[in-house]
């Protein structure tokens, strides 16, 4: 449960800095600054990998989003979906210990929680196509 939620402060860190433009280390000094629960609550090491890995890894990153994708550009998904999407590719090239296929569920999930019915098939079709190229 403490990765999940921590996966979750990623996405919304993530997503936040594709909104703001600030940097990662902004990022992460405003969310250890702001958040408001026992910093203990979360895998905050695993936030700051997250986060940073996106960040560091941000073309290879799209680059592997982009050749996945069939029939669709990169700047038409939603920055929500697309955000998704960058976490869960992260998560399966870099994390070591987050298995591919728990990246994918997890990315689901997300999708569930935070976009629409639509989005989970095209998320999952995504991510399953780069789970196969890498």
């Amino acid at each position: 449960m403490k990765r999940q939620k921590s996966r979750e402060i990623a996405m919304e860190l993530l997503f936040g800095m594709a909104l703001s433009k600030n940097s990662y280390e902004e990022t992460i000094e405003n969310f250890v600054e702001d958040y408001g629960m026992d910093l203990t609550t979360i895998d905050l090491d695993y936030v700051k990998e997250a986060v940073k890995v996106v960040n560091d890894n941000l073309s290879k990153i799209d680059e592997i989003i982009t050749e996945s994708l069939v029939n669709w550009k990169l700047d038409r998904i939603s920055k929500v979906n697309l955000t998704i999407l960058r976490l869960a590719v992260a998560e399966m090239l870099y994390v070591e210990d987050v298995p591919e296929k728990v990246a994918i569920n997890e990315a689901i999930e997300l999708t569930k929680k935070y976009s629409d019915e639509k989005s989970v098939s095209f998320i999952n079709g995504v991510l399953d196509k780069a789970f196969k190229s890498i």
